[in-house]
């Protein structure tokens, strides 16, 4: 137990994890020349094409330091704030961080948030600066800036390069000599905490996990403690690139569990494993449980497809933990499921997930949040979805969800962030210096607001130098209402939206506009309108697609010209009378897009 380092790397988006993990993986020989390309542990397609991580990968090495065997347990991260769950659950089955900040970028976003979620679970965290084969590197200027963060001296700041494999040595020595070995009893009865899973159609669903305490042996009999189920360990193993059967493995290691396992639902991240013989007393706390920001409905374009769906997300959620659903009914789009993600990135990658992984052609709609809805009658409803919201008669308040948001930038984009929050409706509540040139801000936000873009707005104003964590509030009173969207005077449900009353004009404005450029023209008149209640607030009419009947009627008498138009007119009002107007996906993707 003593020669087991358990270690994650975090950082900021692109700060180079990936590169340095394949330079930690060349180093010690875990795989070999012909198995390596860029970003190794990044298996997924679309990790590779978008150069982001989205999954946690797992991977053990083998290193030998001064005459001694070490086994080295690594997890690459992701960087991007929309996958944080997968950084907790990474950080919950490590001892130690590498903490990885780029010499020419500095301290950024996610380095602050994710080194607090380390320091809030003891590890021991080893500050490195990446890329320093840049001629925009800054040494000097980001060594300070981390000496003020983590409180380090100089000299245990390791200079490194992905690019060039300079410092990997150093980092090796710095993981075996800084991080201690996990701690625990290999006597005590088994406890394991199950921190990832994926679904293999052949062999079930393989459990990774981390032995806090106790041994497993293959042919053991194990319970998951949160589903009670029971289960034979047909084979337990390391991770290694692939999958590295074990007989045994001790406390201490990271491994995986196949025991056959068909349904999703039986395994939970989080969830603890034990012997059902000599059970361990409780289960591993301090696993919380995730919270959706944004919810959309996603249903199957073929309204046949619902029950591959249904398979599809069951086997999705296995691998990413922080996905949510319920099934719910649309009358324009039919039966699928209300779906909460941790952003819009997330919901974009879980529906890219869905086309290539499983091949789900699905629609997605306008992306909201939950609001409570207090009724004459004295009872409250929550209400996810802008069809379930009830007439607006029989509505005595609504109350919309607060966040409470911690923002940390430099102090010259001040300015710019705080007009920002006070445009999406926030209050200050707290402004603080940490050093001369960084501040935080305390903002009470209404959560509606910050779905769609705010994000992506707070990172372009401050250049990508703010870094933005928040947490639920509660929920304020709010003037909101429901915006629907009519085609031709039917109420196009997948499109109607929940807003404040003073956004409700200007984005019903922009919804015609955007789609009177998407809907393609047909042979009759289309009228787009916004409508709030029974009130119309905006219009758009896409012309008929005409053919020129008079053609052929060159000369000779008007009247002939008009009996033909005329005919022509009855025609596309029968057709407007049976036609339906197909909305296409792109439309309804564009509804998020709108700056």
């Amino acid at each position: 137990m003593n020669n087991i380092r358990n270690f994650c790397i975090i950082a900021h988006i692109d700060h180079g994890k990936s590169t340095l993990a394949d330079r930690l993986l060349e180093f010690t020989k875990t795989i070999n020349e012909r198995e390596m390309h860029d970003q190794v542990l990044d298996d997924m397609e679309l990790e590779q094409e978008r150069g982001i991580t989205i999954k946690s990968h797992a991977i053990q090495m083998d290193y030998i330091h001064e005459g001694q065997a070490y086994k080295l347990n690594l997890i690459d991260t992701p960087g991007h704030v929309d996958f944080s769950y997968e950084v907790s659950r990474s950080i919950a089955a490590c001892e130690g961080a590498l903490l990885i900040i780029d010499a020419s970028q500095g301290i950024q976003a996610q380095t602050i948030s994710n080194l607090y979620l380390a320091i809030e679970n003891d590890l021991e965290i080893i500050p490195i600066m990446n890329k320093m084969d840049m001629d925009s590197a800054m040494p000097e200027v980001v060594e300070e800036q981390i000496i003020d963060l983590v409180g380090c001296n100089h000299e245990d700041i390791i200079r490194a390069s992905g690019k060039t494999g300079m410092g990997i040595e150093e980092i090796l020595e710095a993981i075996i000599n800084r991080i201690h070995p996990p701690k625990g009893d290999p006597e005590a009865p088994l406890q394991a905490l199950i921190f990832d899973s994926v679904f293999n159609s052949f062999r079930g669903i393989i459990a990774y996990f981390k032995i806090v305490n106790g041994q497993i042996a293959k042919k053991d009999l194990v319970k998951f403690m949160a589903t009670k189920k029971e289960y034979f360990a047909e084979e337990v193993g390391v991770l290694k690139l692939g999958l590295s059967p074990r007989d045994s493995l001790s406390t201490g290691d990271v491994g995986y569990i196949i025991s056959g396992i068909k349904t999703a639902k039986e395994v939970k991240v989080g969830d603890t494993i034990t012997h059902v013989k000599n059970p361990c007393e409780s289960r591993i706390e301090g696993f919380e449980e995730v919270k959706p920001m944004v919810f959309a409905g996603i249903y199957p374009i073929d309204s046949d497809d619902y029950e591959d769906l249904r398979n599809a997300m069951d086997k999705l959620q296995l691998n990413d933990a922080s996905l949510t659903f319920e099934p719910e009914s649309s009358a324009a789009l039919g039966f699928g499921f209300r779906c909460g993600f941790l952003g819009l990135l997330h919901m974009e990658i879980v529906q890219e997930r869905l086309e290539r992984e499983f091949d789900m052609n699905v629609i997605t709609t306008v992306p909201n949040v939950s609001y409570q809805v207090h009724l004459t009658d004295g009872s409250t409803l929550n209400v996810y979805n802008p069809s379930g919201m009830p007439v607006s008669t029989t509505i005595e308040e609504i109350d919309e969800p607060y966040i409470k948001a911690n923002i940390i930038t430099s102090a010259e984009y001040i300015g710019a962030i705080m007009t920002l929050c006070l445009d999406k409706r926030g209050t200050l509540l707290n402004q603080s210096y940490l050093t001369a040139e960084r501040a935080e801000l305390v903002f009470d936000l209404p959560l509606g607001e910050i779905v769609f873009d705010f994000y992506d707005k707070l990172k372009s104003i401050s250049r990508g130098y703010a870094s933005f964590d928040y947490h639920m509030s509660g929920f304020k009173p709010a003037k909101l209402v429901r915006l629907d969207i009519l085609l031709n005077g039917e109420m196009v449900d997948a499109l109607s939206t929940l807003l404040h009353v003073d956004n409700a004009y200007y984005f019903g404005r922009r919804m015609c506009e955007k789609l009177k450029e998407l809907i393609p023209r047909q042979q009759f008149d289309i009228a787009i309108q916004a409508a709030i209640g029974a009130k119309i607030i905006a219009r758009e009419t896409i012309k008929a697609v005409r053919k020129d009947v008079t053609a052929k009627c060159y000369g000779g008498d008007i009247s002939r010209k008009r009996k033909l138009l005329e005919k022509q007119k009855k025609g596309k009002k029968r057709m407007k009378q049976i036609g339906n107007v197909e909305v296409p996906q792109k439309a309804f993707l564009a509804v998020l897009k709108l700056d």
